[in-house]
């Protein structure tokens, strides 16, 4: 079975892509990283930096999850990454999205006992 970390990986991390001249990258990446298979996952946000770099976020700034649970943390700096939201006309299994660059501090949700990110949590601006 996969582990939490290695769906995070799938989910999330590509560290050698970008969306920069390519509007259709959500409508492939969705589909390449299995993401569209049983519904058309409604958000998710990719991660064009190195692996090391987004596992390091583990050790950034603690915050507080959306769901409350006090196992997150926020990169200090921002990371260059693409949302992928699913357009309005979209209808499984033909999945539609749209593609948004953006340059954000991460936050992630860590756990395990080397600590890595299990879940991606949000996007922000970076704090000061």
């Amino acid at each position: 079975a996969e582990s939490s970390a290695m769906k995070f990986q799938r989910q999330h991390v590509d560290s050698e892509g970008s969306s920069s001249s390519n509007a259709n990258y959500c409508n492939e990446m969705m589909v390449r990283r299995k993401m569209t298979q049983d519904r058309c996952k409604p958000v998710n946000t990719f991660v064009h930096e190195p692996l090391a770099d987004v596992q390091a976020v583990c050790f950034q700034k603690n915050v507080p999850c959306k769901n409350g649970q006090t196992n997150c943390y926020q990169s200090y700096s921002s990371m260059h990454i693409t949302d992928c939201r699913v357009t309005s006309n979209s209808k499984f299994p033909d999945c539609s999205y749209r593609t948004t660059q953006a340059q954000k501090s991460i936050v992630v949700a860590c756990e395990g006992n080397l600590y890595v990110p299990v879940h991606f949590d949000a996007s922000v601006e970076p704090s000061t």
